[in-house]
């Protein structure tokens, strides 16, 4: 007879895994709607919000069930503990898929100058980011998690030259102000929800591994990483207290 406990467990997974293809599904819509000018599919992103709103709540209820009755240790634990922070990232990258059909609305149309940016090449990473961080999280796979976070700067670099590409069109016609600082907030948007799909693969990393990498990702998975920041720490530590 299967335990209480994995019944809630395997719940947990079931609801999670429906928030992911939620998400996932809102950021593509989100990007589509920029691409092909559709702005009958960013209101429906908009209205679908509420749906992913309503996931994060159950979600979160579950969790506090869990640990309510009963008492997870080991890799149940960090599962547990892990899909409180997935499901925060989550929700947030619906907010995100939001909050770029909003700025699509304003922009009305796809401007012309959006090919002299790097729109498009963050668009297709951020949406395999997202999507190898689900597929992380399903497959237990530590190695795919590694290969989100790795990703991460490529998004933060391509960010900042959007950032000055923008200024300059702004810069080459007043008429271009509006759609550009639009822009410059979507760029934005899209760096955003690679930064929750790394939080999302360090999680997986966490689950699978049994190895916290928030801040130091280095360490595990680049070896670049020196334990003298650590001894560093320390000495100032000590240092304070004498």
């Amino acid at each position: 007879m299967e335990r209480q406990f994995d019944i809630q467990v395997d719940k947990l997974k079931k609801k999670i895994l429906k928030m992911c293809s939620l998400v996932d599904e809102q950021v593509e819509f989100a990007i589509k709607a920029v691409d092909n000018n559709d702005a009958e599919l960013a209101r429906l992103v908009i209205d679908r919000d509420v749906k992913v709103d309503k996931y994060d709540i159950k979600i979160e209820k579950i969790c506090q069930k869990i640990f309510a009755l009963n008492q997870p240790v080991a890799m149940d634990l960090r599962l547990i503990m892990s899909a409180i922070t997935i499901n925060t990232n989550l929700e947030r990258i619906g907010d995100i898929a939001v909050n770029i059909a909003e700025n699509f609305l304003i922009l009305k149309s796809k401007p012309d100058f959006i090919s002299r940016t790097k729109y498009l090449e963050m668009a297709k990473i951020v949406k395999d980011m997202i999507r190898n961080a689900i597929d992380s999280f399903i497959q237990n796979d530590a190695k795919l998690a590694q290969k989100v976070i790795q990703t991460d700067p490529i998004i933060d670099s391509y960010n900042v030259e959007n950032h000055q590409i923008l200024i300059n069109i702004m810069k080459e016609d007043a008429k271009n102000i509006e759609q550009a600082v639009a822009l410059i907030v979507i760029s934005r948007q899209l760096e955003r929800l690679g930064d929750h799909a790394t939080n999302i693969a360090e999680d997986v990393f966490f689950i699978v591994e049994a190895q916290m990498i928030k801040h130091k990702y280095e360490k595990y998975i680049l070896d670049d990483y020196s334990d003298d920041e650590d001894d560093d720490d320390e000495k100032i530590t000590t240092k304070s207290q004498q």
